[in-house]
């Protein structure tokens, strides 16, 4: 089945949105498959102990009214001949209870990506393949052991990060050449600020259901945009 995606025109003057914000929700269509037990990760001493339970894996994370989160937003067309400096604060993604946390993140290219380890165990972070020529990486990350920075120089949607201690764990950031980008939260919701006025092709790119985009034209009270992926 096609993924479908719908536009709709922010009401000028609403209060709601900010100017130059886009603002918007992307809900799942289809019944997307259980999520499994991480089987693995309970039979783990030393992640079963942290995890304090059964975790599911987050192919599909779906919320209310279908709003699907993890799905990573970004303005793909519209900004050609523009150079944006990347941000001096930091992107942050964490190993917590044997999970990358968040699940997916964004940063911009030239952006310092902070790699964390919650966990009182060792852990390593693998960025085993690039498709865009970002250098690969693979180094351990012990107990207490200090934050590690890895700069992503090319856009890449996504880079997978792997720990090979735990095979389970799998992290993914969205590098885009742009500050104009956003996850959606459990709910599917999500928010782009400050974009400018002017005509973009925003991209919604999710892990499983794949990406779809949109031409979208943003006037200076911002617009809205409501998007359909569907399950595959």
């Amino acid at each position: 089945m096609k993924n479908i995606i719908h536009l709709a025109a922010l009401v000028a003057g609403s209060a709601s949105v900010l100017a130059g914000d886009v603002t918007g929700t992307v809900t799942l269509k289809g019944t997307p498959p259980p999520e499994k037990a991480i089987a693995p990760l309970t039979a783990d001493a030393n992640c079963g102990k942290a995890a304090k339970g059964p975790v599911n894996t987050r192919h599909y994370v779906v919320g209310a009214a279908s709003g699907l989160g993890n799905v990573f937003v970004y303005v793909k067309g519209g900004l050609d001949g523009k150079k944006f400096d990347a941000p001096a604060t930091k992107a942050v993604i964490d190993q917590v209870a044997c999970l990358y946390e968040p699940y997916v993140i964004g940063a911009q290219a030239g952006q310092a990506v902070e790699i964390r380890n919650s966990d009182p165990f060792l852990h390593n972070v693998n960025f085993m393949k690039s498709e865009a020529g970002n250098p690969t990486f693979n180094f351990a990350q012990g107990n207490a052991a200090k934050p590690v920075d890895k700069v992503f120089a090319n856009q890449e949607v996504f880079v997978k990060l792997q720990c090979n201690v735990h095979p389970w764990m799998f992290g993914y950031i969205g590098v885009v050449s742009n500050p104009y980008f956003a996850v959606t939260d459990k709910d599917g919701k999500f928010s782009l600020k400050g974009l400018p006025a002017g005509k973009y092709t925003l991209a919604f790119k999710h892990l499983k259901a794949g990406e779809v985009t949109q031409e979208v034209e943003v006037k200076d009270s911002g617009a809205e945009v409501k998007a359909v992926l569907e399950v595959k």
